[in-house]
């Protein structure tokens, strides 16, 4: 690995270990660090800690977990396999399974316009619009739908669903993202027809100069017309004309990482999301 690449590694770990930070406290168990959400919201997960001198054992996960079932949270675990390679072997002798999602950052060079994938316009949230706290649901609601039936083929699922979604919303997590877009450290966007409404979504969490694009879903019956990949964009173009120097996320498959390769994104490693496995009857 050159320098170039061990500095861009070594900035999102820092960045993954300050996002949680605000809005939970930390709970360190041997070389492992778990952030317990204060208050309403998504849970947040366990990670290895960043200043520890041996990389976590089967002990410390088995800890963790523990500490996540008494508390009722998912035993979710999550790194960088070219940071903490060996992890993955122990949390695979845990029992856990990991999900290795392809890890890419921006070229800001290779960008591409969003019109370049879809004429449908996507227009950034503003804290200061009237429609704020509806936008804030669509995007949530696009993004509960989109989730539900995971990858890039099209499907059923369209705004009927989407309509009957935002009236489980929770209320308090719709109230934290309208303050994180107004302090700047959120970003979302939505993509809108006329006829659809709210098609496609996505957001963005900042800070400092390095920010992950998260949440990118579309409507099932919506996809394939270049959509994600237009919301990709307009939000990392948003990203670098405030300062941004690093844009990066992490796709759920090869094929879902295409959509991001096209819009300018290049793979740099993979990140690790470890979970007890599904239980099917």
């Amino acid at each position: 690995m050159d320098a170039h690449h061990a500095d861009l590694l070594d900035r999102l770990e820092r960045f993954y270990d300050a996002v949680p930070r605000d809005a939970a406290r930390a709970e360190e168990h041997g070389s492992c660090v778990l952030f317990v959400r204060k208050g309403n919201g998504w849970p947040f997960y366990a990670r290895p800690r960043r200043d520890a001198d041996r990389p976590p054992s089967l002990a410390d996960l088995t800890a963790v977990r523990a500490r996540q079932r008494e508390l009722g949270l998912p035993e979710a675990l999550e790194w960088v396999h070219e940071v903490n390679p060996e992890l993955l072997a122990v949390a695979r002798s845990a029992g856990l399974a990991v999900l290795e999602a392809p890890l890419l950052v921006l070229d800001p060079t290779a960008l591409a316009e969003p019109t370049a994938f879809t004429d449908v316009p996507v227009r950034l949230l503003t804290a200061s619009a009237p429609t704020t706290a509806a936008d804030v649901a669509a995007r949530r609601a696009v993004a509960a739908i989109g989730f539900a039936a995971p990858g890039t083929g099209r499907g059923e699922a369209g705004p009927t669903q989407r309509d009957a979604a935002l009236r489980g919303l929770d209320v308090a997590a719709l109230d934290d993202e309208q303050a994180a877009i107004a302090d700047g450290s959120r970003l979302a966007a939505l993509a809108e027809t006329p006829d659809e409404g709210a098609v496609a979504s996505g957001m963005a969490m900042r800070v400092g100069d390095v920010a992950e694009i998260a949440g990118v879903a579309t409507l099932p019956s919506a996809r394939r017309r270049g959509l994600a990949a237009a919301v990709t964009a307009t939000l990392a173009r948003a990203l670098l004309a405030d300062g941004v120097e690093i844009v990066f996320l992490s796709a759920g498959s090869d094929e879902i990482a295409r959509v991001y390769l096209r819009t300018g994104f290049r793979r740099i490693g993979t990140a690790c999301i470890a979970e007890p496995p599904t239980l099917h009857p």
